[in-house]
C-alpha cells in the first residue's frame, strides 16, 4: 500500500490503500519506513532534491488502523514508541525539503506525518483535529505539541473535548499549515513546487531547515539563532552552488544549481 515513485528529483511517496482511507496498521508503517530509507539513499547520491507525500483517494491518511485492534491485547505503546516516533523522526531529518498534499481525513498519526513534514499544503476539504474522544483514547503523533504552540491551550483542549474537526482551510488559516487549495488544485499545485524546488539550491536549504527545527527544539533566541546563521553562511559560501548563484546573479541570468 506504499509507493515510491522518483522522477525529475522528487521522490514522490504514496500512501495507496484509499478503500480504508489510507490508515496504517504496523506493516504500512515498516513499508513507510523503507521508502523514506530509499528516497534517503537516492537524495545521499544527488539524484533526489525534494520529496513529496501524498495519499490516494478521497483522504490523505485517517491515522492507524485499528480494524483488526482488540482493545484487551493492544499494546499502543507499542505501535507508538516502537513504530510511529522513529518513523516520525526520521521523515523530519530528511535531508532535502518535503513536502505534503493533504486532503479528507488528516488524523491521529495522519496528522503526525504533516506535522514532520516540511510544507503542508492543505485541500480546502481536508479534516484536522482529535477524534480520538468517541474512542476513550488520547491524541498522539505529535499532535498536543502542533495545537497547543499553534492555537493556544483552550483551542487545543476545546478540540480534543468536543472531537470536532477543522477544516484545510481554517487550519492555514490558524497557523497549521502552509496554504490551503481547492481539492482538485491540490496535488498538481504541491507537485510543481515540489519539481521547482528541487532544482533549487538543495545545501542552502536544507541549512535552513537544520536551523528552523533548532528554534523549534531549542527555542534559540535572537543572537543564537543569528549565530548559527552566520556559520551556515559562512559553510555555504564554499560550495558549487554559492559560486553559481553569484555569477549567474552577476551575469543577469539564471542560476543552474547542481544541489552541491
Amino acid at each position: 500500500m506504499i509507493s515510491l515513485e522518483l522522477h525529475d528529483g522528487v521522490a514522490e511517496i504514496t500512501l495507496n490503500a484509499p478503500y480504508k482511507l489510507n490508515a496504517l496498521d504496523e506493516q504500512a508503517l515498516e513499508d513507510l519506513s523503507r521508502a523514506y530509507d530509499e528516497a534517503e539513499a537516492a537524495a545521499a547520491d544527488g539524484s533526489v532534491r525534494a520529496l513529496l507525500l501524498r495519499g490516494e483517494g478521497r483522504a490523505f491518511c485517517a491515522g492507524r488502523d485499528i480494524s483488526g485492534v482488540s482493545p484487551d491485547t493492544d499494546d499502543a505503546e507499542a505501535y507508538l514508541a516502537g513504530l510511529v516516533t522513529p518513523l516520525l523522526k526520521k521523515m523530519s531529518a530528511f535531508p532535502a525539503p518535503t513536502f505534503a498534499a493533504a486532503q479528507g481525513a488528516c488524523l491521529g498519526v495522519g496528522l503526525g506525518l504533516l506535522i514532520a513534514t516540511d510544507v503542508v499544503y492543505a485541500a480546502d476539504n481536508a479534516k484536522i483535529g482529535s477524534p480520538f474522544a468517541n474512542l476513550g483514547a488520547t491524541l498522539d503523533s505529535g499532535g498536543h505539541w502542533l495545537f497547543t504552540e499553534r492555537l493556544g491551550a483552550h483551542r487545543t483542549l476545546d478540540l480534543i473535548y468536543t472531537a470536532e474537526l477543522m477544516s484545510g482551510a481554517e487550519a492555514v488559516r490558524s497557523g497549521l499549515f502552509s496554504r490551503s487549495l481547492p481539492a482538485g488544485e491540490l496535488l498538481e499545485t504541491t507537485r510543481a513546487t515540489a519539481a521547482r524546488v528541487a532544482t533549487g539550491a538543495t545545501g542552502a536549504f536544507r541549512a535552513s531547515k537544520q536551523l528552523v527545527a533548532e528554534i523549534r527544539d531549542r527555542r534559540l533566541g535572537l543572537w543564537a539563532a543569528v549565530d548559527q546563521e552566520n556559520a551556515a553562511q559562512a559553510a555555504l559560501c564554499r560550495t558549487p552552488d554559492y559560486a553559481e548563484g553569484f555569477t549567474a546573479f552577476q551575469e543577469k541570468r539564471a542560476p543552474r544549481f547542481a544541489g552541491r
